[in-house]
């Protein structure tokens, strides 16, 4: 392999420890890798990523005009699944590879779907809140419902819901419902129409991707069919669900409530009215994390780009093109 000096390889969304994992195995293809945290701004971005070779990103903005100040741009890896914040065509037009890590943090989103579901079935958060102001024997102020014998919706059937199913049924699920129009059924699953699932089933997880056609796929409409002691949680984007609506049915109690690891627009604005309802549990889109998950999506990403400076094609392509 030979090997070209001082190829610039630009990590443009901090957040991690060290890149001593990325440095020990790109140095064999002569990498100079720079951190340069853009924090989502897309003028730092196209600052940030001019002449580079390739770019590592999480959350940052790349877009085409990102691209073009790149000529000679290589691969664009993703830490992480999903890749809306790539423009997947420019990229293409470029042959420019986008590649991501979708085997990663699969037990660590599934476990973190799994507490936001309890938490608000058992009313954990607002007992908290309470318990620590003086209150006692709450139990009957505000209604519970048994987990075990009830039915799952899944939207979207990939990895991570395939683990949360798994631990539902661990739980005592006892009837699993999908929607997911490119994947096939797993054992004991019923494959339905979207309204059907959100009809039909007491707990509903969100596992879907985000694409530019499936924006509020969660819209009001899905949402005025849940049942009323519905709960549904979210660990994949924000935009996948009208989240006006779903303030609306909290603040009106037309469901039982909502746990969210994701948001609209991130981070949200301090007004954002999730904030003062009670029957919603919020995370920080914190649900990849665990400390092996870190260690296993720095060395899987740098892998990717690791293939492509060899010459070959990512092990993850997403954007592919006619050869």
């Amino acid at each position: 392999m030979k090997v070209t000096a001082s190829l610039r390889v630009v990590v443009i969304d901090g957040g991690y420890d060290s890149y001593t994992t990325e440095e020990k195995i790109l140095s064999p293809y002569g990498v100079q890798l720079e951190v340069r945290p853009c924090d989502r701004d897309p003028k730092r971005v196209l600052a940030a990523v001019k002449e580079a070779d390739a770019v590592l990103v999480r959350e940052s903005p790349v877009g085409a005009d990102a691209m073009d100040r790149m000529p000679r741009c290589r691969a664009i890896v993703r830490y992480g699944i999903g890749v809306d914040n790539i423009d997947l065509e420019a990229a293409r037009a470029r042959r420019i590879y986008v590649a991501n890590v979708p085997d990663y943090g699969a037990e660590e989103v599934s476990d973190h779907a799994l507490a936001l579901l309890l938490a608000v079935v058992r009313r954990i958060a607002s007992r908290d809140r309470a318990v620590r102001a003086g209150a006692w024997n709450l139990s009957r102020s505000q209604k519970m419902y048994r987990v075990a014998g009830r039915t799952l919706g899944l939207v979207g059937y990939g990895r991570i819901a395939r683990s949360f199913e798994r631990k539902m049924r661990g739980i005592g699920t006892s009837r699993v419902l999908a929607y997911d129009p490119f994947a096939e059924p797993g054992a004991g699953v019923e494959m339905v129409a979207l309204e059907e699932l959100f009809r039909e089933a007491d707990f509903i997880s969100v596992h879907a991707p985000l694409l530019p056609q499936n924006r509020h796929l969660i819209s009001a409409r899905c949402i005025s069919l849940m049942k009323p002691t519905a709960v549904i949680v979210n660990t994949a984007r924000g935009a996948l669900i009208d989240e006006a609506a779903l303030a609306a049915a909290l603040r009106s109690e037309r469901i039982l409530g909502a746990g969210l690891d994701v948001y609209e627009s991130e981070p949200p604005a301090p007004d954002n009215p999730l904030f003062g309802l009670d029957n919603v549990v919020l995370s920080d889109h914190t649900g990849w994390y665990s400390e092996e998950s870190v260690a296993e999506l720095q060395q899987k990403a740098a892998e990717e780009l690791a293939r492509v400076l060899g010459g070959l094609a990512p092990k993850n392509w997403l954007n592919r093109w006619d050869s």
